[in-house]
C-alpha cells in the first residue's frame, strides 16, 4: 500500500468514526463500535475481516490463531477498537505487537468512549522494510 493508499484508506476510516460517534455517542460496548464500524466500511467498498486470526509464528512452530485482529481493511490496516475511559500505553503495545507479528504496516486506534472522536483517534506505523 503506498503512502496515499494508507493515507486516504484511513482518512475514510476516520470518517466512518466521526459518523458513527455523531449517530451514537460514547458509551456501549466495544462489539457494538465493530460491528457497525464493519458496515461502514463496508459501505464504502473496503473489504472487512471481523475477528479475523493472525497466525504467528514461535520458536519455528505456527501458532493459527495467534491474536485476533478487531477488524482488518483491505488485508493492510489493523483497527483495534476499544470503548474505555481512558486508553493506557498497553492499548498502544498491543497494537504495535499486532502490526509487528503479522507484518501489516498501518493500524489504527480508535476510542469511541470519548467526547470528541479525534480524540480517540490514534494512527500507528510499523517500519517494515519488505
Amino acid at each position: 500500500m503506498s503512502p496515499e493508499e494508507a493515507n486516504t484508506t484511513i482518512g475514510l476510516i476516520l470518517d466512518a468514526c466521526i459518523k458513527i460517534h455523531r449517530e451514537l455517542g460514547p458509551g456501549l460496548f466495544e462489539s457494538v463500535y465493530e460491528e457497525v464500524l464493519m458496515y461502514e466500511l463496508l459501505k464504502r467498498s473496503f473489504t472487512v475481516q471481523k475477528q479475523k486470526p493472525i497466525p504467528l509464528i514461535y520458536d519455528g512452530i505456527k501458532f493459527e490463531n495467534g491474536f485476533r485482529a478487531d477488524l482488518l481493511v483491505n488485508g493492510k490496516v489493523i483497527i483495534e477498537v476499544k470503548s474505555v475511559d481512558q486508553l493506557a500505553p498497553v492499548h498502544f503495545k498491543q497494537l504495535h505487537t499486532y502490526l509487528k507479528l503479522s507484518g501489516i504496516k498501518n493500524g489504527v486506534l480508535v476510542n469511541f468512549n470519548v467526547n470528541l472522536i479525534k480524540d480517540g483517534f490514534y494512527r500507528r506505523f510499523n517500519n517494515l522494510v519488505k
